[in-house]
């Protein structure tokens, strides 16, 4: 660690409210502790549960830092006891628990990936928070297969982008819902074999014309709200909706008779809390199923803009307005 220095710049949480109470900071360096390595961190995702933390409805879990930040890039720097996987120098990308808006970062080992090859360090910073998403709730949660369908709603997204590209290219045929005709066009030219304009258009009424009347195998779902009982509509028999966040409201008024008549799974999941070895084995995961991928370009993030870590308030107001497609991502020098 000598040659690391002591002190480091870091956007602090002042208060929750609007994005003006991300405010640059200096504190301490971390020290990786064990299982750990220490990041020089060069880019940072962000992403709406940073958005969620910031407004006082998404805290850290106990014992974690309430630097906002769930995804890095960047060059291992130091190495905590017991750590196998990596070596000083290597790139690498990582999910974290927070602590990401900063110059430096402790990861835990198994939830760092190397940075897939011919990959930019932005690049690299917009895969891990929204890969493991995508791959945790659609093909592990959702059982997607070739040959079957998925919806995605809130397709433009970071997720929503990864999920179209990531299901289109093992071979599902995928749909997707976004808020405006420009953002429709950009889910079919990522693999969508039909977006739809839901201010437009009724989802549900479009999926069926697509399906010939059986609806979709899989919905991931992170709007909720008025959508739970147009999902169960939608949904084909033995469907499977996955629920990753409640935008729309988690409080719901809908007739679940469709639940049992369809046999459907309905079914959700959280990432942040889940254990350091359940993370880590989705992270070997995805280095083994999709890194492939990857690396051939079959598959990419979308990076909507690239702002400098003192903005980070103006990175959450861009998250905010919701006319991005794919993902915000922060660089520190």
């Amino acid at each position: 660690m000598s040659s690391i220095p002591e002190r480091m710049t870091y956007i602090e949480l002042r208060g929750y409210g609007e994005p003006d109470v991300l405010q640059p900071a200096e504190g301490p360096v971390p020290r990786p502790g064990k299982g750990e390595l220490l990041i020089k961190v060069m880019a940072a995702g962000v992403n709406r549960p940073d958005v969620l933390q910031r407004q006082g409805n998404y805290p850290p879990p106990p014992g974690a830092t309430d630097v906002p930040g769930l995804e890095v890039a960047g060059i291992v720097v130091a190495l905590g006891e017991d750590t196998h996987r990596f070596r000083l120098g290597d790139a690498v990308c990582a999910l974290i628990v927070g602590g990401g808006y900063a110059e430096f970062a402790a990861v835990p080992e198994p939830q760092a990936m190397p940075v897939p090859e011919s990959y930019s360090m932005i690049e690299a910073a917009a895969l891990p928070e929204t890969f493991l998403t995508v791959w945790t709730n659609v093909f592990e949660r959702g059982r997607l297969e070739a040959g079957q369908t998925l919806l995605v709603h809130g397709g433009s997204s970071g997720i929503g982008t990864t999920a179209i590209q990531l299901a289109a290219a093992r071979g599902a045929t995928v749909f997707a819902t976004a808020g405006n005709f420009a953002k429709v066009a950009a889910c079919e030219k990522l693999g969508a074999r039909r977006a739809i304009n839901y201010r437009e258009e009724d989802f549900v009424a479009v999926i069926k014309e697509m399906t010939d009347g059986k609806g979709v195998d899989v919905i991931l779902d992170m709007v909720g709200g008025s959508y739970v009982p147009r999902n169960l509509k939608a949904a084909a028999v033995e469907g499977r909706i996955v629920q990753i966040a409640w935008l729309g409201g988690s409080t719901i008024e809908a007739d679940m008779t469709l639940l049992m008549v369809k046999r459907l799974h309905w079914t959700g999941s959280t990432l942040r809390a889940r254990p350091v070895a359940e993370k880590g084995a989705i992270a070997r995961a995805l280095e083994r199923e999709v890194w492939p991928l990857l690396t051939e370009r079959r598959v990419a993030p979308v990076i909507e803009a690239v702002l400098p870590l003192r903005e980070a308030a103006q990175a959450h107001r861009l998250m905010e307005e919701s006319q991005h497609v794919g993902k915000i991502v922060l660089s520190i020098d």
